[in-house]
């Protein structure tokens, strides 16, 4: 997506002259000189990245599509609500007494007078949806929600600084939502740890007089790490599916491997030196959140996890639930790396859940048990070099598929003016639709809610292409093509949002490597000589026999050889087109198919595999076309700017 210049216009408020930057449905007021949105070094007054619209726009859409579905849901829990207060009120009248239930207050029901005395038909009061902003900085954030999603009742736009209070207070005035925005100036913490103690101070009063003091969705966007909000915020919003919406622009933490202290002790975890760090610093994120949440008996459900630009951005549901915090034990892995050899990895959990019979026989439950030593060696079994430990991780699913369908569906119908970055919104959640991979499913006759919770990501992070390639020092195959090769064996490729020309799949590395040596053999032939001894790429190499004698000799030499070399027990390629020739014939001389044929195995099918027009055309497959599905460099000097300075 190419930056957009930014819109501005001159206004005079209160004598004072005014530029206006507009965004969506929203307008901010910046002081006549004052540097916004420009990065060549200077200090911004104001605070506005024109580079992260898309934060925003995403931000928007997201909470719209929670909002609706949550308030739909408490709409039916209090229509339940209502069902049971009437037949309580019958069975009470019938003994002659009365019994009466409280409504939730945000949906209850106001009577009005009438003129001539009587009482008018009940009028519903709007069902309350709050939200805290709570690093509010310009308020762009919390004046786009006031002004764009009509269910928002109450908004608190709070930032410690008393100079950005007070320019919120004017944009606030100017957008005409004075209303729905309520301007703080506090330390974040203090704003929701005041929404916690306001929520316990209630006791045992009437359910009729307690106000939800909690926020239906609170939104952290601080300037570099969200972390140390983590504790307050899972407290702070609802319990029953509060939305947690999480800013993270310090990527040189949580995705690089030169701060692993500071990693540490912001996040519980150390990341991952390699090409799939970008995911795994999202899983440092999320594991922080979650580890905070359950110490209060509430587990998290991350919604939508994305790694954008130079920041991560999460949604994550937080539910009052004990039971489904017993399971994060067993989603929380730690990761062996092969970082500085040929990028393979390996997880292992910290603990698993075992489904075994109950008593009675007529079902099962899950059993909490300690995970099995190390599962892997010191060395990585794919190339002999040293593997290293990165973690505790969360290892649950990063995304909802329905949630992001139900995105998707407002895409249509969504406004491009108020949107400006629809096209790549659309483009990176369909991106995140591919990474979603089922996993096996459980067959024990466990509870269907118990089975959710004990879902993990068995296939956690994306590899890419180019990077194997350059392992090897041969040609990098077309991705296109790579994924072709994924399909044709019987698994699933698709891509990540992380970077371009990733590749998320469930083939094993030992299958990844088999597909380049194959790539080596029939289209990319390497000159063995070039590579020295004991190196990652030479023990690949060897392993996949593409190197003959200690001294090594070109491809192209010992292509009859190489031919002959058996690969985990599968027949060379000369063979299997010989066979698959065969087989072809047989097929044109039988009159009748064949009934009941088994289904072909890996090894079956890695002697049919040739890299050609039709595998590439196999990995275009489900490709959706003309999506803006990464972003592009948008002008020079471009990232997280400068931090505002008060006035």
């Amino acid at each position: 997506m190419a930056d957009k210049t930014i819109e501005t216009q001159t206004v005079d408020v209160g004598g004072i002259q005014f530029r206006t930057v507009k965004e969506g449905l929203a307008t901010i007021l910046v002081p006549q000189g004052a540097k916004v949105g420009e990065d060549r070094g200077e200090v911004q007054q104001v605070f506005y990245n024109p580079i992260q619209q898309y934060n925003r726009d995403l931000s928007v859409l997201a909470i719209k599509t929670y909002g609706e579905e949550a308030l739909e849901k408490r709409k039916c829990r209090n229509q339940t609500k209502r069902e049971k207060q009437g037949k309580k009120r019958k069975r009470g009248d019938e003994n002659g007494t009365q019994t009466e239930e409280a409504m939730e207050p945000t949906e209850s029901a106001a009577t009005e007078p009438a003129p001539n005395g009587q009482q008018t038909a009940p009028t519903p009061i709007k069902p309350t949806f709050k939200v805290l902003d709570a690093l509010s900085a310009s308020g762009l954030r919390a004046l786009r929600y006031a002004r764009e999603l009509p269910f928002v009742t109450s908004i608190i736009a709070n930032d410690l600084s008393a100079s950005a209070a007070s320019s919120i207070k004017q944009n606030v005035k100017h957008n005409g939502v004075e209303d729905v925005v309520s301007v703080t100036n506090d330390d974040a913490l203090a704003v929701m740890y005041r929404a916690i103690a306001e929520s316990l101070s209630v006791g045992e009063a009437s359910k009729s007089a307690k106000k939800p003091s909690k926020f239906d969705v609170i939104d952290l966007d601080p300037y570099g790490t969200a972390a140390p909000f983590f504790d307050a915020a899972v407290q702070a919003v609802r319990d029953d599916g509060g939305l947690l919406c999480i800013t993270c622009t310090d990527s040189a933490v949580w995705a690089g491997h030169s701060y692993s202290e500071k990693t540490y002790s912001l996040y519980g975890g150390t990341p991952i030196h390699g090409m799939h760090s970008h995911e795994a610093g999202l899983r440092l994120i999320i594991n922080a959140v979650a580890t905070s949440a359950a110490r209060y008996g509430l587990a998290i459900e991350p919604q939508l996890s994305l790694s954008i630009d130079f920041y991560t951005k999460v949604f994550i549901k937080v539910t009052k639930s004990p039971q489904a915090v017993k399971f994060l034990g067993s989603k929380t892995m730690l990761v062996y790396s092969c970082d500085s050899g040929c990028g393979a990895w390996e997880t292992q959990y910290l603990m698993r859940t075992r489904a075994a019979p109950n008593k009675k026989g007529s079902g099962a439950f899950y059993k909490y048990v300690m995970a099995l030593g190390p599962q892997t060696d010191q060395l990585c079994k794919h190339c002999g070099t040293k593997m290293h430990i990165n973690g505790p991780m969360y290892g649950g699913h990063i995304h909802s598929q329905d949630f992001i369908e139900r995105m998707l569906k407002q895409i249509p119908e969504a406004d491009k003016e108020v949107y400006g970055t629809l096209t790549r919104l659309e483009g990176m959640l369909r991106n995140t639709l591919e990474e979603i991979i089922p996993g096996p499913e459980e067959t024990a006759p466990v509870e269907p809610r118990d089975k959710e919770y004990a879902k993990i990501d068995h296939y956690p992070f994306y590899f890419i292409p180019g990077k194997l390639s350059s392992t090897v020092s041969c040609q990098t195959p077309p991705d296109d093509m790579f994924r072709g090769a994924l399909k044709h064996l019987g698994y699933t490729a698709g891509r990540s949002h992380c970077r371009p020309g990733s590749i998320k799949t469930d083939a094993p590395w030992s299958t990844l490597w088999w597909i380049m040596a194959e790539w080596i053999r029939q289209k990319a032939p390497i000159k063995a000589s070039k590579f020295k001894p004991n190196t990652p790429a030479w023990r690949l190499l060897k392993n996949a026999g593409l190197l003959v004698g200690e001294e090594g000799v070109t491809n192209e030499e010992t292509a009859e050889k190489a031919a002959d070399v058996t690969m985990e027990g599968v027949e060379t390629l000369a063979e299997a087109a010989a066979q698959t020739k065969t087989q072809a014939g047989d097929k044109n001389d039988t009159e009748e198919p064949e009934q009941n044929e088994p289904t072909p195995t890996e090894a079956d099918l890695r002697k049919t595999l040739l890299f050609n027009d039709d595998l590439a055309r196999l990995g275009r497959e489900g490709k959706a076309q003309n999506l803006v599905r990464y972003q592009m460099n948008p002008r020079e000097n471009w990232g997280p700017l400068t931090k505002a300075k008060s006035n």
